[in-house]
């Protein structure tokens, strides 16, 4: 398990998790929404995006953890994945976390990605291109579309590894501590 993506309606804590995954592994972290979004909310292009993705995959010389979803990219990114981590949280955990995420954000004006000036807003939160409307429109269909996935005979080469609560997500980062411990 080096070559992994950790996939999950938004608010599942996918950054989090990955970013611990990918310390704990000692592997590249890469986070595909830093590499989608440009500034002032604009999209990459997908042939500029694929570009960037397979750059980031050739400086992880360990291997590397992706952080997100972009089925679009799932050519690119999956190319060499041997893992496939979905957090499938329920959604009322997911609707909580979304909007909560989202006022901390609006609240503190950060830029949510190193590379783009993009900032969450009051305005924005409420707004059609909210993430918080985002979650609740893509829930059911992320959900059956990672199951239909799972099942898919192309698919069927990569381990998957389906946390489906926090308890679970947070008992499998200890699992990984405790088999570092006893190597």
């Amino acid at each position: 398990m080096n070559k992994i993506n950790v996939v999950g309606t938004s608010a599942t804590g996918k950054s989090t998790f990955s970013r611990a995954l990918a310390q704990k592994l000692s592997l590249h972290y890469i986070e595909l929404d830093n590499l989608f979004w440009l500034d002032d909310w604009q999209e990459c292009p997908d042939e500029v995006f694929f570009a960037k993705i397979e750059s980031e995959v050739k400086k992880a010389h360990q291997g590397y953890v992706i952080d997100g979803n972009y089925t679009r990219a799932i050519p690119v990114k999956w190319a060499e994945i041997d893992t496939v981590i979905w957090l499938d949280l329920p959604f009322p955990v997911n609707l909580y976390r979304a909007v909560k995420r989202a006022f901390h954000r609006a609240r503190h004006k950060r830029d949510l990605w190193a590379d783009s000036n993009n900032q969450e807003s009051l305005r924005r939160m409420f707004g059609r291109d909210s993430i918080v409307w985002w979650m609740i429109s893509t829930h059911r269909k992320n959900r059956q579309q990672y199951i239909q996935m799972m099942n898919a005979p192309e698919y069927q080469h990569i381990r998957w590894i389906h946390l489906k609560s926090q308890k679970e997500i947070d008992a499998f980062l200890a699992g990984l501590d405790a088999a570092a411990a006893s190597v």
